[in-house]
């Protein structure tokens, strides 16, 4: 007569005695480089000028101003609007973004935590992205920002093209 063996249990990481979960290759963390994509990015969306030319003003000013900087960073670059916000990308894989909200703009990186900042530009804490606060009638580091466009840029070509 076959006995059904029970598969042993491994504690998930932070869980008590009474959380255990079946060992099984499908619930072993799996470490990934994969890269985020999105679909219908193109060299220039009219809906990218249509948002900037809704947000007028100081804020929408300093938006479109870092959003030409993005553009022009390669003849690889694409955009599209997402999540309600202009991206730029190399191809189909997201760089950086821009997004104007009440009194401030951000100018944000998909990949911002691995950036060298010493400018100290950069906040956030997530695992992956980063952006600088803008404001108008506040001093900016112009340059500072400007080499991290870049940086941002050449981080994601080498990512796209080493895998």
């Amino acid at each position: 007569m076959a006995v059904d063996v029970p598969k042993p249990i491994v504690p998930y990481k932070h869980a008590s005695k009474m959380n255990p979960r079946p060992l099984d290759d499908k619930f072993r963390s799996v470490k990934t480089t994969e890269l985020l994509r999105f679909d219908g990015a193109v060299e220039r969306d009219p809906a990218i000028d249509a948002w900037m030319s809704g947000h007028a003003g100081e804020l929408g000013a300093i938006a479109h101003q870092w959003f030409e900087v993005m553009r022009k960073c390669g003849d690889e670059v694409r955009e599209l609007l997402h999540d309600g916000c202009p991206v730029v990308c190399l191809g189909d894989v997201p760089f950086g973004y821009v997004n104007v909200f009440t009194s401030h703009v951000n100018v944000g990186f998909f990949h911002g935590a691995s950036l060298s900042d010493p400018a100290r530009l950069l906040l956030g804490s997530g695992k992956f992205m980063r952006h600088v606060k803008l404001r108008p009638g506040t001093e900016e580091n112009a340059q500072a920002l400007r080499r991290l466009i870049h940086a941002a840029y050449s981080d994601i070509k080498a990512r796209v093209e080493n895998g």
